[in-house]
């Protein structure tokens, strides 16, 4: 097997990087969490992890885009798949769980943004509030099509989409359970949204 590029062997390790310290933040959040705890999970001296981030405010900030990129990816999956309004949400939800569960995640928790520094903060404020604006965008195309039934559209895609992004919280890697999560989030997060045949 060829060896990969050293351009492909960051890229790999920088993802790790990233996947051991959302463990870490999600666990002990942005104070409790030290560089030094980040490279003993990975089995690293901290002065390995300043190869790839000058500090913890940056790591903080690449694991924010990194979920806000799981996040994009999620949603055009959803989009691109077709279907009603309603579909392309459980889709999406599908999708984006399967991100936090599967072999992708762990995806750092958004709760610490105000620990960025003011450029990081408005970037990532920005992803996050587009990101929000598309999730409301399918539940109104699912409320035009009639396969949503009339809701508050802004409350409806804070509580779906908190109900998320807490997953990370919560789940510690067992694998019958993220099953569970991808399985029955769906039909749960959407349980209510669905429009009610007219007799």
């Amino acid at each position: 097997m060829a060896t990969p590029p050293d351009e492909s062997r960051f890229a790999l390790q920088k993802d790790r990087m990233l996947r051991a310290a959302a463990q870490c933040f999600n666990a002990k959040g942005y104070s409790g969490t030290s560089l030094k705890d980040v490279a003993a999970l990975l089995g690293l001296t901290d002065a390995a992890l300043y190869y790839y981030v000058r500090n913890k405010e940056e790591l903080v900030y690449l694991c924010y885009v990194r979920a806000a990129d799981m996040g994009r990816e999620a949603m055009a999956a959803a989009v691109a798949g077709g279907g009603s309004g309603l579909d392309k949400v459980r889709r999406y939800i599908a999708g984006h769980a399967e991100g936090i569960v599967g072999p992708s995640g762990p995806m750092a928790i958004m709760s610490e943004i105000p620990s960025l520094t003011p450029a990081h903060r408005d970037e990532i404020l920005t992803l996050s509030r587009r990101h929000s604006r598309a999730f409301e965008g399918l539940i109104e195309e699912g409320i035009a099509d009639g396969s949503i039934a009339a809701c508050d559209v802004r409350m409806t895609g804070n509580a779906i989409m908190g109900a998320i992004n807490w997953i990370p919280k919560w789940f510690h890697g067992d694998a019958a359970t993220a099953r569970r999560i991808t399985e029955h989030f769906p039909d749960i997060l959407t349980g209510s949204l669905a429009a009610r045949p007219k007799s």
